[in-house]
């Protein structure tokens, strides 16, 4: 049997651009799945927002996101990408949290550079390049034989002014690119990078380029998120409005193939056979 870590790489091999598409929830991969996309991504901030309703600035934890992440990837039939942070705090547990994301199904995981709490008041720095080169040494040797994809990012790109932690040198992500590689990761992600540097680092660095947001032409893959939870809370923001206001929902709240979705033909059937064989009453 094909494990999803090596559909994961397989999908990298095939030179072919794609997009893991937004999923906070078992339901919404589901959904994911039932498009078309070839890949899911469960981020950082729709997992801490939606499910927990703090921040992601590090407030949550791993195994909050790995709850979330086993459940997931326990769904769907293509590979699932979980956001890792930076896998804790110390390279221990880096390895310990990478040795979990291994035995839960998840596919791959993005490990990041930028020190707790990120994405805050607090201008949070970089990890230097040492310690971040043993904290993926750390991931890889966690992962074990599994397969697991370990993508590194880098937050260089992603500037104070915009509340991330680097400095804006494109030479520095470059530097710090080709050490994460030489560490061991097998793909890269560079928040925040424009096209034209998105460019140059796929020309300077051995792995694939991985994006998040928009696709960018010449990249492996786009880690597509916040459509998905954002779009929901603000229905159901909507919803519970007009209800409060209102006494009533008018929307049509019927979803297409909703039974598919959740397998209820497969339940039922078990449930109707088991209620037959053992005579006891069944409903029409």
């Amino acid at each position: 049997m094909t494990t999803q870590a090596q559909k994961l790489r397989d999908l990298f091999a095939s030179g072919e651009h794609f997009i893991a598409a937004d999923a906070y929830s078992a339901l919404t991969a589901r959904i994911v799945e039932k498009v078309g996309f070839k890949a899911a991504y469960l981020g950082g901030h729709a997992c801490s927002a939606f499910h927990y309703a703090v921040p992601d600035n590090g407030v949550f934890s791993q195994v909050e996101q790995l709850e979330q992440a086993s459940r997931i990837a326990a769904a769907i039939d293509i590979p699932l990408i979980a956001d890792a942070d930076t896998l804790g705090e110390t390279i221990a547990d880096a390895f310990h949290f990478a040795r979990r994301y291994a035995r839960s199904g998840v596919a791959g995981i993005h490990v990041e550079d930028e020190i707790n709490p990120k994405h805050s008041t607090y201008a949070a720095p970089l990890a230097s390049i040492a310690d971040m080169q043993a904290r993926l040494e750390a991931t890889v040797k966690g992962r074990g034989d599994s397969g697991l994809v370990i993508i590194a990012r880098c937050d260089e790109l992603y500037t104070q002014a915009r509340r991330g932690g680097g400095g804006g040198s494109l030479d520095e992500a470059i530097k710090r690119g080709k050490a994460y590689i030489e560490a061991g990761a097998d793909a890269l992600v560079f928040p925040m990078a424009s096209p034209e540097q998105t460019a140059e680092l796929g020309k300077a660095l051995s792995k694939p380029i991985v994006v998040l947001g928009l696709p960018i032409p010449g990249t492996a893959c786009t880690l597509h998120t916040g459509w998905g939870w954002l779009g929901a809370a603000k229905l159901h923001l909507e919803r519970a409005t007009e209800l409060m206001q209102t006494g009533k929902v008018t929307a049509d709240l019927n979803l297409e193939g909703k039974n598919a979705l959740i397998e209820q033909d497969l339940y039922d059937e078990l449930i109707s056979d088991w209620a037959e064989r053992t005579g006891r009453e069944t409903r029409a």
